[in-house]
């Protein structure tokens, strides 16, 4: 037997959280069941664009690009907020990226940030 969602389902679920959780917050591990733990030092969310949903995948539509980051450390995760601050969780996920150095700019470059479902057989 097959597990996973329909395509069709997948696409409406993805546009759905797309919609209501716009917001990126960084992380330098696991953010948890709550999206809280191993927060960046870099605290600014930045708000994503997101293409429709197609064959069970999203991807932003533009960079998200955070300028003068706060702290030297390395992105490991992210996490999608309701709004800029404070706001509801969303969910996770992880992020291949180079330590940066305070005062660098981090680019996560449009495309590249997916949120994905999986799909029955």
């Amino acid at each position: 037997m097959s597990v996973g969602f329909s395509t069709a389902a997948a696409n409406t679920a993805l546009d759905n959280q797309g919609t209501a959780y716009p917001w990126i917050k960084l992380h330098v591990g696991d953010p948890g069941g709550a999206g809280t733990a191993n927060a960046a030092v870099e605290t600014t969310r930045k708000q994503a664009t997101w293409g429709s949903a197609s064959s069970a995948s999203k991807a932003t539509t533009a960079d998200l690009v955070w300028a003068n980051v706060a702290g030297s450390e390395r992105y490991t995760h992210f996490s999608l907020w309701t709004a800029s601050t404070a706001g509801t969780f969303g969910g996770s996920g992880t992020v291949t990226a180079n330590a940066v150095t305070a005062g660098d700019t981090f680019t996560i470059p449009s495309g590249s940030l997916t949120l994905t479902l999986p799909v029955a057989a």
